[in-house]
């Protein structure tokens, strides 16, 4: 009698392709900006037209398929897509993970997190043998210029043009700033209307000029309600009036894009899990990080394969074709963070797991329950959450303000 043949749990699942780096992903988003305003050094992929001023409107939470399904909210960006853009491809992909932290680094630098380093919303800081967090509460011994060396696309450009971040105030000085987004003039305000008077005044003050202007209360409500939900789309429709807003503050002829950091999907209370409660999702685990989404589980140093080995077949076994379970360097032999330097590896988990259904992860032994009340969600390589939409238009200036 034959025995069937065992699955082998370290071989290479069956991954999603990677983000388009180096052609159409967020990591191009300011080189191609910085191309078009006919700075040296740079390649225009995304084929932005030639300008003397680009804004580029990153809206936090901003997907794709969100855009689409939710247009009847929207009726500038509408519009805008209704005019068409030529060459100007009309989305890109976010980072891996598709958060924020990974994609805004990618955005400022213009390179993969396999470069940049911030490789999820937390993540394992082997100097330190700790998870450190790399959005909002940043741990105090990480310093923010050695954890990201590479030099901004603004620092590269800012004596050539003048370069101005319009975002709200607490951000001015972040760590998340000083890592990924170094090298601007900074101009904060705490509503939209603010931000889009200062950045009208802004950048009419300067013959060439490249902006960041950033929105946030998208992804606020997205994460609190839902992305489906009442709130959410309130939020796009004032996303939507501040871009008009944007076309007729600023200097007639300023090339205006609109992306996103990452997509979202809503996820069920029911289907918001604890993993830690089963022992076999976490034996041989020394530490777990990164979004409900998209989990790092890094094993203790003396485990061996098959420990690697019955973490995996756990996993799988738990989740089944909801999950997808890899290792680090199926990750890195598929290219999810791009080409991966060595100082950034041991950051990365020995097994990730990514989701692909709505479903989302948590170690209930180190999070606060607040956070398994998070509805919207993102983090993994779904294309509700990788694939953002990418706008491009030029501003009509302050005599003639469209639609």
């Amino acid at each position: 009698m034959s025995v069937a043949a065992q699955p082998d749990p370290l071989a290479a699942p069956d991954l999603p392709s990677p983000p388009l780096f180096g052609s159409k992903s967020i990591a191009e988003v300011f080189t191609s900006a910085a191309a078009s305003l006919g700075l040296p050094g740079f390649s225009n992929h995304l084929k932005l037209p030639a300008a003397d001023r680009v804004c580029v409107v990153l809206a936090d939470g901003l997907g794709r398929g969100l855009l689409k399904q939710k247009a009847s909210h929207t009726p500038f960006l509408r519009s805008v897509v209704a005019g068409g853009q030529g060459s100007v491809p009309t989305w890109i992909d976010a980072a891996f993970p598709s958060t924020t932290a990974a994609s805004l680094a990618s955005l400022g630098t213009g390179r993969p997190a396999g470069h940049h380093g911030m490789v999820g919303y937390d993540v394992l800081d082997p100097a330190q043998d700790k998870v450190v967090n790399l959005l909002g509460n940043w741990d105090a011994l990480v310093d923010p210029a050695v954890w990201q060396p590479h030099r901004t696309v603004f620092e590269q450009v800012a004596n050539e043009v003048d370069v101005v971040t319009v975002s709200l105030p607490q951000f001015g000085n972040s760590p998340m700033t000083q890592a990924a987004l170094r090298g601007s003039r900074f101009v904060g305000g705490t509503t939209l209307h603010a931000r889009t008077a200062s950045a009208g005044e802004a950048m009419s003050g300067s013959p060439r000029s490249l902006m960041y202007f950033y929105v946030n209360e998208l992804d606020k409500a997205g994460h609190r309600y839902g992305c489906q939900s009442a709130r959410w789309e309130h939020q796009l429709e004032e996303l939507d009036a501040t871009v008009k807003r944007l076309s007729a503050s600023l200097p007639a002829g300023t090339t205006i894009v609109v992306t996103g950091d990452h997509g979202m999907l809503d996820v069920p209370e029911s289907q918001r899990l604890d993993y830690s409660a089963d022992p076999a999702l976490v034996a041989g685990v020394r530490h777990t990080a990164g979004e409900p989404r998209m989990v790092h589980l890094y094993l203790e140093p003396d485990a061996g394969n098959t420990v690697k080995e019955d973490l995996i077949a756990a996993w799988r076994k738990r989740f089944g074709e909801r999950v997808w379970v890899f290792t680090r360097e199926q990750a890195i032999a598929a290219g999810l963070f791009g080409e991966v330097q060595p100082q950034v590896a041991p950051r990365i988990g020995d097994v990730m797991i990514a989701a692909r259904d709505t479903l989302a992860l948590y170690d209930a032994r180190r999070v606060r329950p607040a956070a398994m009340e998070i509805v919207g969600q993102h983090g993994s390589l779904t294309k509700a959450e990788r694939e953002v939409p990418f706008l491009c238009f030029t501003a009509t200036g302050r005599k003639g303000a469209r639609g």
